[in-house]
């Protein structure tokens, strides 16, 4: 009788362990689709659809002929303003060249123009901000001052004079867009630099004995990127929109260059009889820039 007593409680044992180990794997079932739903809830769709659209717009700089197997500037003959179709899904301007061609192959310059400005923009502005708010005294007030003359001028007149001067064409306008974006990045990187310069980890370093362009590389610069990568992103959808406006004014690529700016000019004088000529390019630097606009209000919200 001990014999069976004792198996019984032993079947008890593994009765309720088997029970607590359901219970735990049950557990840890719901934990796991807690956490699914609440990263399903996280999805932004406006977030994803953002990045999508930048994403389609890179491959077709980079890729072009995956997405039409038109020229982006040979016409076809007896094709002249024909209206969207199954053949032209966004129709053909007044050469005959499919306008859906010309503005993925106009990507390219659209976007290869808005790095080279940002790039400008972020590379010399972030310096000049580091400095001026890593050396303060009389370095800070030089640069500064130098930016306050900067920010004063008008951003799209500045970009005008620049272009005349150096002469027409993307690489131009990009790099006239780029030098007007320098004081505000130097001014957001400065005062990004001055409060992670304020702050008590960088104190512990210097009083830890670490040297100045030590701690500046490894604490200051690194923690004040954040707000000027996010500012990046923002100035990425304004560049496009400089550019393109640079370009639709006749300072940009030459003709037959497709460049979206470009674009939206050639088909004014045609807006009453192919209204798509200015209309899609035009809906599409608008996308581009909001999308972009999107991606950076995302950065800033993982900075808060």
């Amino acid at each position: 009788m001990s014999g069976l007593n004792t198996t019984g409680r032993s079947l008890l044992r593994g009765d309720a362990g088997l029970l607590e180990s359901s219970s735990s794997f049950r557990s840890s079932l719901t934990l796991a689709g807690a956490g699914l739903l609440a990263r399903a809830r996280g999805i932004q769709p406006g977030l994803v659809a953002s990045w999508f659209v930048i994403a389609v717009v890179v491959l077709w700089a980079l890729f072009p002929a995956w997405f039409t197997s038109y020229s982006g500037t040979v016409g076809v003959a007896r094709q002249q303003l024909r209206a969207p179709s199954a053949e032209h899904w966004l129709g053909t301007d007044a050469l005959g060249r499919d306008l859906l061609a010309r503005i993925i192959y106009g990507a390219s310059q659209s976007l290869s123009g808005a790095f080279v400005a940002v790039g400008v923009g972020l590379l010399v502005g972030t310096s000049l901000g580091l400095i001026a708010g890593s050396a303060r005294g009389r370095v800070d007030g030089v640069i500064m001052r130098g930016v306050d003359v900067l920010l004063s001028i008008p951003q799209l007149l500045l970009s005008l004079s620049i272009v005349i001067l150096l002469g027409f064409g993307t690489v131009n306008a990009a790099i006239a867009v780029g030098v007007t974006s320098i004081a505000s990045f130097a001014r957001l990187a400065r005062s990004e630099v001055v409060r992670v310069r304020a702050s008590d980890y960088v104190e512990a370093a210097f009083g830890s004995g670490g040297t100045f362009s030590r701690v500046l590389w490894r604490h200051i610069l690194p923690n004040s990127l954040t707000s000027v990568i996010a500012f990046a992103a923002l100035q990425f959808g304004w560049a496009i929109l400089t550019i393109s406006t640079l370009g639709f004014l006749g300072y940009g690529a030459p003709p037959p260059t497709p460049e979206w700016g470009l674009l939206i000019a050639e088909g004014r004088n045609y807006i009453a009889r192919a209204w798509w000529l200015t209309t899609v390019p035009g809906l599409v630097v608008i996308l581009v820039v909001l999308s972009a606009n999107r991606i950076s209000q995302s950065f800033g919200k993982v900075r808060t």
